[in-house]
């Protein structure tokens, strides 16, 4: 089956404790076949050892590998850190600067934000904030996702991956 040009992508990270125990949530929801039925794909796991943020990143990071092909993707996720980073360039700027965010201060999570910034320029990606537990179906479902996966404890990885 071949993934469509257009795909809506839910994300949404959450912590237990930060540094904590934490897990993300990320929803697809596509068109497919002449009938333009909707199908949807949802993917999650936890983590022993994570922040917050590095599981809203996540989140972004899953759903955009699992397209199989260069797709026009609308993301809705309830971060700033991801949206702003996104849509204000500051990723771009902070990986111009070496990762660095001021002259004295790193940017947090650069092993993530490489690969992040690797996925959108394969894809062409109109990231929307919204927000957070505010009854946008796609967002609650993420969030029940990812605090779904924290609650299942046998199946953590460990602490989240440093390249990935």
């Amino acid at each position: 089956m071949d993934m469509p040009k257009h795909v809506t992508l839910y994300a949404d990270g959450a912590c237990s404790g930060n540094p904590g125990p934490g897990g993300y949530g990320s929803l697809l929801i596509y068109e497919h076949g002449p009938s333009k039925k909707h199908a949807t794909k949802e993917l999650s796991s936890g983590y022993r050892q994570t922040t917050n943020n590095r599981m809203e990143l996540m989140a972004v990071i899953r759903g955009l590998e699992a397209l199989r092909e260069p797709c026009c993707v609308t993301l809705y996720t309830d971060s700033r850190y991801v949206s702003d980073a996104i849509n204000k360039g500051w990723a771009k700027r902070w990986r111009e600067n070496n990762w660095m965010r001021t002259k004295t201060e790193p940017a947090l999570n650069a092993d993530l934000w490489e690969v992040l910034l690797s996925l959108l320029r394969k894809h062409q990606v109109e990231c929307i904030w919204v927000k957070g537990h505010a009854s946008i179906p796609g967002n609650e479902r993420c969030d029940f996702l990812a605090r779904g996966a924290i609650s299942n404890e046998g199946d953590w990885l460990e602490d989240t991956p440093k390249k990935i």
